[in-house]
């Protein structure tokens, strides 16, 4: 069996399937979606962007899941200072909902893709990744009425998630630390060792340690809040950090060997979540809320 070094160097480069780009506009939300060319009952991932950061500075990580065979979504939408993690946690839901509920893609030369509604996942960075935790704590067919201190925010949802990544997890509202309370699906967590916004012990540590599912926390030592984006924003003025390739690299293989694994049941992918990697100290948690 290949190792976790192997691994991460497999996946940090693109895969096999050449790859489509269309817009989430086109029925209502606007935001990317990347497919792969052709395929049937693929696995989708919603992907949460940092706060004031536009989906546009994750085309290049969109595209390189997709060209590992996962259709990967990124609403636009919640870009303005006073942005709300509960509507963009509605929103990577709604994308979800389209990636699984219509055919996507194809050409003249090929039929359009289909996702499979029981391989979906949610990531996301900074503010993003508050969002996808927050997305992911809503239970399908919940019905309650929301109670004072209720992570929940919603009446109910078809859409079961089936694994949850972490990147950079910054502070949200409501606390995604509650809301992890309610996740019981496995969970990565990627934290930033040199990150001045979302530092690891402020931002995913608690939250890994509170999630109910199987968990893992995973800081690459060297790497910065914005390492992962690409190109320049004017948000670099707000935020601390900066696009580092070796960073990007290093999450693409992380993100795709996780996904892969828990939607698409890779299994020799496995090691990719918890072993050893260059670069990174990782931490197990049990399948716990009180670990």
């Amino acid at each position: 069996m290949a190792s976790a070094k192997q691994i991460v160097s497999e996946l940090g480069r693109p895969g096999p399937y050449p790859v489509l780009r269309g817009e989430l506009a086109l029925v209502g939300l606007p935001g990317t979606v990347f497919t792969p060319t052709s395929g049937e009952g693929l696995p989708a991932v919603a992907f949460g962007h940092d706060w004031l950061n536009p989906a546009s500075r994750y085309l290049g990580l969109l595209r390189h899941l997709a060209s590992w065979g996962i259709v990967a979504a990124a609403p636009d939408t919640e870009r303005g200072p006073f942005a709300s993690h509960r509507r963009l946690a509605t929103d990577l839901r709604t994308a979800l909902d389209v990636c699984s509920s219509v055919r996507l893609g194809g050409t003249a030369r090929g039929a359009a893709v289909s996702v499979d509604p029981r391989r979906l996942g949610l990531a996301g960075h900074g503010m993003g990744a508050g969002a996808a935790v927050l997305a992911a704590s809503v239970t399908a067919h919940d019905t309650r009425v929301q109670a004072v201190g209720d992570p929940y925010w919603t009446s109910g949802s078809d859409l079961t998630v089936e694994a949850v990544a972490t990147i950079a997890l910054s502070e949200s509202r409501p606390p995604a630390q509650d809301a992890a309370r309610a996740v019981h699906v496995p969970g990565m967590h990627v934290a930033f060792g040199k990150d001045l916004v979302a530092p690891p012990a402020a931002g995913a540590q608690p939250v890994a340690a509170a999630w109910a599912g199987p968990s893992v926390l995973r800081t690459l030592k060297k790497a910065s809040h914005l390492g992962i984006v690409e190109g320049k924003h004017w948000s670099d003025l707000v935020l601390d950090g900066k696009p580092e390739p070796a960073t990007n690299t290093t999450v693409r293989a992380l993100l795709t060997g996780f996904l892969l694994h828990h939607l698409a049941g890779e299994k020799r992918y496995a090691d990719v979540v918890d072993g050893s990697v260059k670069g990174t100290d990782v931490r197990v948690y049990r399948e716990s809320s009180t670990v």
